[in-house]
This record gives structure tokens, C-alpha cells and sequence, in this order.
């Protein structure tokens, strides 16, 4: 069926608005249907909303249901069931809300959205209105997929293996069984479904499976279907990558083909294909809204960027016309087990515009909203499957845990992975065939691909990756390094310390409430603060004056006697972004952190030029006492013709080879080392610690600084309130 195309009368349409509801769990959600118009409401954020493609001959108005991911702050939706949609006129919208997850004091925290707007095929931007109504609307459920079925919708993947046809149908499983529930109600109903690939004969194959999530909207006769291939189950025999050649249908008709896909062990790839006929909208979220709600960091949001548009230039897109033939030879980043914009080697060292609390091309998205930014984040997310760090639990369906296998690791002897009450080994299992791969995962370079896009879509394919990698970070250790279950993350270098919070703050804070590993995520975060605190921030005994983590993994440099204050400063970053997120643990050791940035700045034994240094001794020796002052590590740190210098003069300067007030360490670099410093000095610069103002204004002062247009990953800078 197609939607019709016709003028869009607003005083009728008001009168048959429907606003929906769901209460906040996976499966089996209900929905509310608003019948009369809402009482006074109070708007909270809004959203643009237009024709991808539009047709500039055509004036006419079409009624579109579009599906997004929103993220609200804490106290705006006290109940999902009063949000209600409206145009920018205040007539009513119909709303659908899944509810997701909440915040501590029970308000909306996440929520995938639905809503049937009105759009101009020209074109022109219709502005989506989001309102907390006063009070609730009557509820009514969702449908299952008997209609869908009854329509003629068919979706398929055949490979081709070794000569023998694998394949995999999601009609067939939507008829077989009761599937799971993603999305339910009077707007769109999503089901997942999955399957090992089987022959005509029922041979299973015992690595490679198909998911599929199919998305229905009512009485359009059009939806999408998301389809999964995997090759990651912990546990199976013998894993290896496998080259076949591979064909989606939709409705009967191709879609995508493939040939000589290698696809690498513990990965997996995903592609998007509507079906029946629905205009394609680009959807473009309030930045001040998302940036106020503490679900993501203050970027500068003056900034203006030009990195996502350059950075895509040289390489095909997802519906880019290009020809793809061969085991990934078509130089395609974009393509199934690519890399995207991510780094394909992630030990890579040097700056890179994607580490930080997000990748650079997130937030050139975030602040621009540019529809080819956004394109090209979520290509990069739906890539984030192709490193060999994806390990499923055949048994829960869900992303491998250690509470499941407290003893299971990547690392070290596998002898360390023997549970002594089950007495069995934990470790994986070894490769059964070619398992090389040109892509590597590392904890320490790992950007954050996936959080932003779930976020502003509210797809599960996203909502998993984080869930997969958040898991990765912590079989990143040895057992008995972590305490098993509990997954302490400490015993590695501190940058590794960073992004590891950085993702386990993040999956805490999104995964669905209903989900069974948020309470486990939850409960790493929690766990690993403890330690934290109890180690640092509320150790009084410790021999510790500068607010920096100084223990031996952290004194990796020159004879375990100095720390990397720029890899200490991204622990800061993440500490900081925790305590936003709502995890107040986090707050004692933000305070305890915040030091750090602040002396470096303004300490009178230390000069701030060299507030960015590479390398800050701490200790004569490894094993001897702490230096007890900023002064020691200055004079230990830098060469005496220098420190006999004034901070900041012209002398020191040219000692330097520098501008005067300019920061050592590449301080016109998007990427160097005074830039990996501002997070940290941002976060500092709002918590209760003395000097966190003067050090932010010192280091605003400086002279030289870089170009953020090209690179913003860190252009966050201190919040207003």
C-alpha cells in the first residue's frame, strides 16, 4: 500500500490525532491513545523533520510516521503516558512512545519515539514539537504480526558456502514462533527474530546465524527490515572466518548481493532495507537540548565543523552507487567487515579523531545536525560489528557476561580461566581455521561508535554493540586481575581506565530498564567506583598529592618513576561524563581528579606552559615516596635551564621554541596534548574544588589553539548551570 499523497487539512486531522504510549519494558509494551485534545502542555524540546529527496515540483502533503530515539533530562517526562506531540501551530500529533529507561527519580530517561507527521513533499522542514501533558492518556496495546504476514511481506538471506546453500527466513520465523518485541503499538510494531543458517536438508550451520528486527507501521503497507549476519558464538567449536557469497531478498526481489565476503570470526555485519513505499526523512534533533540533558558531554556549540563532510569524501556510503566485487577488495570502508571512520587498527598511536568521549565525527554531528554527518555515523556504528570482539551466549541469546563466566578471559594463560566449582575451563575456543583478520580492537584507542546512535535512533542493533564491547573491555583482563565477576578494570595503562568507564557509564545509563544486564552493568560501574574511592578519593593515608593516579600501571614511563598526565587527564574526561550521566559515586572521585588539571594550571611551584607535558615525574624511583609537591615534579620533570626561567616569559619562550603563552605539546593540534587536557579542565572547572575558574581562564588565556573545526572531539568546554 502507499501512502496517499494529498492536502493535508489540519483542523481535520486534529480532530483524529492519536498519541501513544509504552510502558518501559522490551517486550510486550503497551500504548496510549490520546481521544480528546491534550490539556494545557508544556513544550520540552522539538525536532525538524523534512523529505530526504523531496520533489520540487510537488506542493502537497503527506502524513509520514517517522521513528527516532530521545533522550530526556531528568524531571521533564515524570510519566511517559503524558508526552504528547504537536505541531509548531499546537495541533496534536500522533505519539507513540516505547519507553526504554528511566532515571533514579523514576522520570523518562530514554525513549524510542514514533509519530506521523505531516510533510510537505517539496521539501520545506516541519518542526515536531515534544509536550509533557498534565495529566495521562488511556492506553491501548500494540498489535502482533498476523497483519504483516497476511500483506505478503517476506524477507530472506541465502549463502553460499563451500557449494551448499545456507539459508535463513524471517517470514517463516515470524510464523514458527512468538517473536521478541522491540516496538508495540497503534503507530509501529518491531519483532525480532533470528536462526542459524540452515540447508534444504535442516544441516545447521554451527558459526553463522541471521537476525532480523522488522519494523511494521499500521495500515501503510510499509516498514523496514534490519538484518543481522553473525559468525560469534562464544562457545562453538572450531571458530574461523568464512568466506561465501551472500543475497537478501525483500519481498521476493533482491536487495543486496555479495560476493567472496570474507566474514572474520566474532563478527558480524548489518544492512537497512525498507519495504512497501514510505518517503525517506531526515530527522535532526535539538543539539541544546541533548547537550543540556547531561546525556552527552558541553560541546562547544558555537563550533563550526566541516570534518564530517571532507572526512567522507574519498569513500562510498551506504546507497552510494558502487560496484563491489571480491573479499573486501573494493577499498570500501563501508562495506560488510569495514572499518568505516573508525581506525582499523586501534593500538594505532598519535592523535586520532576518533578517541575521546565521543569520535570526532559524533560530535561534528551532534553539532551540526548535517543529514551526510549523520550518515556517515551510522555507517561507521553499523561497522562497529566488524572487529573480532563479539561474543554471544547461545544459551542466553545475549552478549557474553562474566557474571555467566566469572573465569573467562582473552588474555593470558587459559589455565587461569578454570572455575574451581564448576572445574571447567572458561576460555574460549581456539581457532578451527584461518582466523586472521586486518582489524583490531584495543580498550586503550577504542572509539565510543556506538552510543550516539542509539541514542538519536533508538535502533537495538546500536543498543547490542554497546552492550558487546562494553563486555569486550572487561575480558580485556585476567581473572584474578579483575576479581572475576566483580570486573575491576584498574590493572591496565590509564587510557585503557578511561574509555572503559567511558563505556561502561554509557551502556549503565542507556540499556533499557528491563534488559538483564543493565542491573549488571550497573552494577561494574558501581563496583569499580568503589575501588576508585575507596583507593584514592577517601584514602587519606595514601601517599598521593596531585589528584593523579600514580599507582605502577600507571607510572609507565621512564623507569616507572613518571605518569602521562594527557592519558590521566582522559581518566578525568570520563570521570567527569560519569558524574553528568547521574552516577553519583562518581562525584568523590571527580572532586579528587579535578586537582590535578587545576595545579597543573595554577600551582605557583609549577608553570603552566608545561601544564600538557607529555611525561610528570612523581617519584625519584620506583618504590620510594611520592614527590610531596607540584614543585618537585616540575623541577624533576622538566630541564633545569628551563625552570630557572620565568613561567610564561619571553626567555622561556625561546628556550622553547615557542610563542609566548604557548602551551608545550602541540597546542595548535585538534589533537595534542593541551587539547586532550580541556575535558578534564572543563569538568574541574564546574565541580566544588578550589581553582577550578582561574585554572579554566588560565588556560583560555594561552596563546596558541587549535582549529576544532577539523577535529571537535574535544571542544568541550565548562557548563553555564
Amino acid at each position: 500500500m502507499i501512502l496517499p499523497k494529498r492536502r493535508f487539512y489540519f483542523s481535520v486531522l486534529a480532530a483524529l490525532m492519536l498519541s501513544c504510549s509504552a510502558a518501559d519494558h522490551v517486550a510486550g509494551q503497551t500504548a496510549a491513545v490520546l481521544k480528546t485534545a491534550p490539556d494545557a502542555a508544556t513544550p520540552i524540546t522539538s525536532l525538524k523533520i523534512q523529505i530526504a529527496d523531496p520533489d520540487k515540483n510537488k506542493s502537497d502533503t503527506t502524513l509520514v510516521p517517522v521513528t527516532f530515539g530521545q533522550v530526556f533530562a531528568p524531571g521533564d517526562v515524570p510519566d511517559p503516558a503524558a508526552l504528547t506531540g504537536s505541531l509548531a501551530d499546537g495541533t496534536p500529533v500522533a505519539l507513540q512512545v516505547d519507553a526504554k529507561a528511566r532515571h533514579s527519580d523514576g522520570s523518562l530517561r530514554h525513549a524510542v519515539l514514533t509519530a506521523a507527521v505531516p510533510l510537505s513533499l517539496a521539501g520545506e522542514v516541519t518542526t515536531l514539537a515534544l509536550n509533557r501533558a498534565q495529566t495521562a492518556v488511556t492506553r491501548a496495546n500494540g498489535t502482533g504480526p498476523a497483519e504483516l504476514l497476511k500483506s505478503g511481506f517476506t524477507a530472506r538471506v541465502n549463502i553460499t558456502l563451500n557449494g551448499q546453500l545456507y539459508t535463513v527466513s524471517a517470514d517463516e520465523l515470524l510464523r514458527a514462533g512468538k517473536p521478541a518485541v522491540w516496538l508495540s503499538g497503534p503507530l509501529v510494531n518491531e519483532w525480532q527474530v533470528w536462526s542459524a543458517f540452515k540447508t534444504a536438508q535442516g544441516v545447521v550451520h554451527p558459526n553463522l546465524s541471521a537476525r532480523f528486527a522488522i519494523r511494521s507501521y499500521t495500515g501503510t503497507g510499509a516498514g523496514s527490515v534490519d538484518v543481522v549476519i553473525e559468525n560469534d558464538w562464544a562457545y562453538a567449536p572450531g571458530p574461523q572466518n568464512y568466506t561465501y557469497d551472500v543475497q537478501v531478498l525483500v519481498g521476493g526481489k533482491p536487495v543486496y548481493s555479495k560476493t567472496q565476503l570474507t566474514h572474520y570470526h566474532h563478527a558480524r555485519w548489518r544492512k537497512v532495507f525498507n519495504w512497501g513505499t514510505r518517503p525517506e526523512t531526515q530527522i535532526r534533533h535539538d543539539t541544546a537540548y541533548l547537550i543540556s540533558s547531561r546525556a552527552v558531554p558541553n560541546y562547544d556549540r558555537p563550533l563550526r565543523t566541516s570534518a564530517p563532510l571532507m572526512s567522507v569524501s574519498s569513500v562510498h556510503l551506504p546507497g552510494d552507487k558502487v560496484e563491489s566485487k571480491g573479499e573486501n577488495k573494493a577499498e570500501n570502508k563501508f562495506e560488510p567487515m569495514g572499518s568505516g571512520l573508525a581506525m582499523a587498527y586501534m593500538p594505532s598511536t598519535g592523535g586520532r579523531g576518533d578517541i575521546g568521549l565521543l569520535p570526532g565525527w559524533a560530535v561534528s554531528y551532534l553539532l551540526s545536525m548535517n543529514s551526510g554527518a549523520k550518515k556517515a555515523m551510522l555507517a561507521t556504528a553499523d561497522l562497529s560489528g566488524s572487529w573480532s570482539m563479539h561474543y554471544r551466549n547461545q544459551i542466553t541469546n545475549r552478549p557474553v557476561s562474566i557474571v555467566d563466566y566469572p573465569y573467562m578471559s582473552l588474555v593470558g594463560n587459559p589455565g587461569d580461566t578454570l572455575n574451581p566449582k564448576t572445574r571447567k575451563l572458561e576460555v574460549f575456543p581456539v581457532c578451527g581455521g584461518d582466523c586472521k583478520t586486518p582489524l583490531t580492537a584495543d580498550s586503550a584507542h577504542e572509539p565510543a561508535m556506538s552510543y550516539l546512535p542509539y541514542l538519536v535512533t533508538g535502533d537495538y542493533y546500536y543498543l547490542e554493540e554497546l552492550q558487546f564491547w562494553a563486555m569486550y573491555d572487561l575480558l580485556q583482563s585476567n581473572p584474578g586481575y579483575r576479581e572475576n565477576s566483580k570486573g575491576l578494570f584498574h590493572r591496565t595503562q590509564v587510557r585503557a581506565q578511561a574509555w572503559i568507564l567511558r563505556d561502561l557509564a554509557s551502556v549503565a545509563y542507556i540499556t533499557p530498564d528491563a534488559d538483564v544486564l543493565k542491573k549488571q552493568f550497573e552494577n561494574f560501574l558501581s563496583t569499580n567506583l568503589d575501588w576508585y574511592n575507596a583507593t584514592y578519593s577517601f584514602n587519606s593515608s595514601a601517599d598521593n598529592t596531585f589528584g593523579a593516579l600514580t599507582d605502577i600501571d600507571a607510572r609507565q614511563y621512564r623507569n616507572y618513576t613518571a605518569i602521562a598526565p594527557w592519558q590521566d587527564d582522559f581518566f578525568t574526561s570520563a570521570v567527569g561524563y560519569t558524574v553528568e550521566l547521574g552516577f553519583e559515586k562518581a562525584l568523590p572521585l571527580l572532586k579528587w581528579k579535578a586537582k590535578f588539571p587545576i595545579k597543573r594550571m595554577t600551582d605557583p611551584g609549577y608553570c603552566w606552559i608545561f601544564g600538557a607535558a607529555y611525561e610528570f615525574h612523581v617519584t625519584d624511583r620506583n618504590g620510594a615516596p611520592m614527590y610531596k609537591d607540584m614543585a618537585q615534579s616540575y623541577r624533576a620533570s622538566n630541564p633545569e635551564n628551563v625552570t630557572s626561567l620565568p613561567c610564561g616569559s619571553l626567555a622561556m619562550a625561546n628556550a622553547l621554541k615557542l610563542r609566548v603563552g604557548e602551551m608545550t605539546g602541540y597546542a595548535d593540534s585538534p589533537g595534542g596534548f593541551p587539547s586532550n587536557m580541556q575535558p578534564a579542565l572543563a569538568y574541574a572547572a564546574k565541580v566544588d574544588v578550589p581553582g577550578g575558574a582561574q585554572a579554566w581562564k588560565v588556560f583560555m588565556a594561552r596563546s596558541v589553539k587549535p582549529d576544532y573545526s577539523q577535529s571537535s572531539q574535544y571542544a568541550i568546554v565548562p557548563r553555564t548551570k
